[in-house]
């Protein structure tokens, strides 16, 4: 059905999608909604969403008329996110016969995003004290939020892996080694979104001390 036979008015709405089928970027072929390369960037974009619930904690001013402390630049850093995200999205979106039609940091993930967000992972690290066991999250609302998006992020990586089987220029490029370090960097940035507001993860196993820094982050929150 085509906007003009739909039954009402809508700038949104163009009614093309109602067989189950997307368009890719740069044209070409319509894909099926449930195409692995319509999962990775859908999944991507649950992640850009995900942190803009983080973001929009940390915008709020104050919460039950009590100040929220400030958070040290974080909700810029989750904004640097979910733009960079857009890119990711854009490369997956995009139709393999049109790549030619890419550029970096717009439409294609680059290798210096990925070297920039092992920057910001690893000042993020000096920047806090680890726990040393699994945390459980929601210990404050930012890093609920914070951690909600690693997990789909995970998600999204996982996607990613299944179109890079059959993808090779997906396999070869900047994607996954982007959401790898980009997960770790959100379990990162939900520990220092906490110890922002004083207050320290909540470990896994009952009666275990909320650990410091003298180990690693648990192997199920960590990444390969």
């Amino acid at each position: 059905m085509s906007r003009s036979e739909l039954p009402f008015d809508s700038v949104v709405a163009t009614g093309k999608g109602d067989d189950g089928t997307t368009g890719l970027l740069f044209g070409g072929a319509r894909v099926r909604k449930d195409d692995p390369r319509t999962d990775a960037y859908g999944t991507v974009d649950e992640a850009v969403a995900a942190l803009g619930l983080a973001r929009a904690e940390i915008g709020a001013g104050s919460r039950d008329g009590v100040a929220i402390p400030s958070f040290g630049g974080l909700g810029e850093t989750i904004l640097r996110i979910q733009r960079e995200l857009f890119v990711v999205g854009a490369e997956l979106a995009t139709n393999p016969e049109a790549r030619d039609r890419q550029k970096d940091d717009a439409t294609r993930v680059s290798r210096a995003m990925v070297d920039a967000i092992g920057e910001t992972l690893a000042q993020s690290e000096a920047s806090i004290v680890l726990p040393t066991e699994f945390v459980v999250p929601g210990e404050t609302r930012v890093s609920a939020a914070l951690e909600l998006a690693r997990t789909i992020t995970r998600r999204a990586e996982r996607r990613v892996v299944t179109l890079a089987a059959e993808d090779p220029a997906i396999a070869g490029g900047h994607i996954l080694p982007y959401l790898n370090r980009l997960a770790d960097l959100l379990w990162v940035l939900a520990r220092m979104a906490e110890q922002a507001e004083a207050r320290d993860a909540t470990v896994a196993r009952p009666g275990r001390s909320r650990g410091r820094r003298s180990a690693a982050p648990s192997p199920a929150q960590r990444s390969e």
